[in-house]
């Protein structure tokens, strides 16, 4: 199938996933995962409505949607994987979001690059609830520490919007859940104590896991082959 009807049956389960949730109707908003794929296939995607896209690597975004911006097509770009310091210049010039903020050190550089270029940022800070080789902050303290510091508004050009979190990697849907809903816990009691800071967004769900996700709260799914196939070498 074309990535056009890709897209269409993906944003059909993912609707299908709301109401059987009793959510409601486009409340979740799809990520289409482009890593590994190429600037044509995102064309392809922008031609069939899709906006909204994930990458991992920030050398491969900037070159692709790079590409994009010079054809003047729309895009709203989200960093989704580990991103290191030394990337974070790049990163904050073609990105609209960061959803992999795991530590102050990051937040700091971004905070940093961003005024350099008058540019405010919107980011989510990762959670841990999967393997230790997965990224995210683990101590609530350290997390609580970071949005106090974005409330007392120490961050100006960076504004916070909620939390991301990888599952873990397991057939067992009663561990997946219990990662969502920790995700959505900590999101809650952060909301509850920043009022200030409006963290409406729970970016959460993947391919294999998206309807439970949908089921505990996620308003981004991240969804990459599905849409655009097996990744191109």
């Amino acid at each position: 199938m074309s990535i056009a009807q890709n897209l269409a049956s993906v944003l059909d389960d993912i609707r299908r996933a709301e109401a059987d949730a009793k959510r409601e109707p486009n409340s979740v908003r799809l990520v289409a995962v482009s890593k590994f794929h190429s600037a044509d296939a995102v064309a392809e995607a922008v031609a069939a409505g899709q906006v909204l896209f994930g990458e991992n690597r920030v050398q491969e975004a900037t070159a692709k949607f790079g590409d994009l911006a010079a054809r003047a097509l729309p895009f709203e770009l989200h960093i989704i994987g580990t991103l290191q310091r030394n990337k974070v210049r790049d990163a904050v010039r073609i990105a609209r979001c960061i959803q992999s903020v795991d530590r102050l050190e990051v937040l700091q550089e971004i905070e940093r690059q961003c005024a350099k270029i008058g540019k405010t940022i919107d980011v989510l800070f990762e959670v841990r609830t999967g393997e230790e080789t997965k990224a995210g902050f683990t101590d609530y303290a350290a997390l609580d520490h970071v949005a106090a510091l974005c409330a007392q508004g120490q961050f100006p050009h960076v504004t916070p919007r909620g939390l991301m979190t990888m599952a873990p990697n397991t057939d067992d849907h009663d561990r997946i859940r219990a990662a969502f809903r920790e995700t959505r816990g900590v999101r809650d009691a952060l909301a509850e104590k920043y009022t200030s800071l409006h963290l409406a967004e729970l970016s959460m769900g993947m391919s294999g896991d998206f309807r439970i996700a949908i089921s505990e709260g996620a308003t981004m799914v991240r969804i990459g082959t599905a849409i655009f196939g097996a990744r191109q070498a």
